[in-house]
């Protein structure tokens, strides 16, 4: 009498289980210098920028298992008090927990700005974080 009520419970998660499975995650990793970008800040680009619905297409290209992105963001002031950023990410190939620095697609982003205090400067790093990851992943999907 419990059997078949066991198993028609079994069935229902095994049907129901893949409509609420997590949407995979990339391997992000950011290699930024601290003067121009912190690590919560290069990450929460990298989670404004990569939705669900996006990960989901570009997955399907790119499985989340065998590619990941880098990204580095240098820059600062120079002498004139100028802030000067540079943004890239890169799409590469995983191997197993390691990356392969073997880039499949890149895109830079980089500008230049005066009168602007510390934090504007900041702001200006995570901007063209976003800039050079849509451009990356813009490239690999159709929008």
């Amino acid at each position: 009498m419990k059997l078949p009520l066991l198993l028609a419970a079994t069935a229902l998660v095994t049907l129901v289980s893949p409509t609420f499975a997590a949407t995979p995650a990339y391997l992000t990793l950011d290699h930024s210098s601290e003067l121009a970008l912190d690590q919560a800040s290069a990450q929460a680009a990298w989670h404004a920028h990569l939705d669900d619905k996006l990960v989901k297409r570009l997955a399907k290209l790119y499985p989340v298992g065998k590619w990941a992105f880098l990204s580095q963001v240098e820059g600062g002031f120079n002498a004139d008090k100028l802030c000067v950023i540079t943004a890239r990410v890169v799409l590469v190939p995983r191997a197993g927990k390691s990356v392969l620095f073997t880039p499949q697609k890149k895109a830079t982003a980089f500008d230049a700005k005066p009168n602007l205090d510390q934090s504007q400067c900041k702001d200006l790093a995570r901007a063209k974080l976003g800039e050079a990851i849509a451009a990356v992943t813009s490239s690999l999907v159709a929008q």
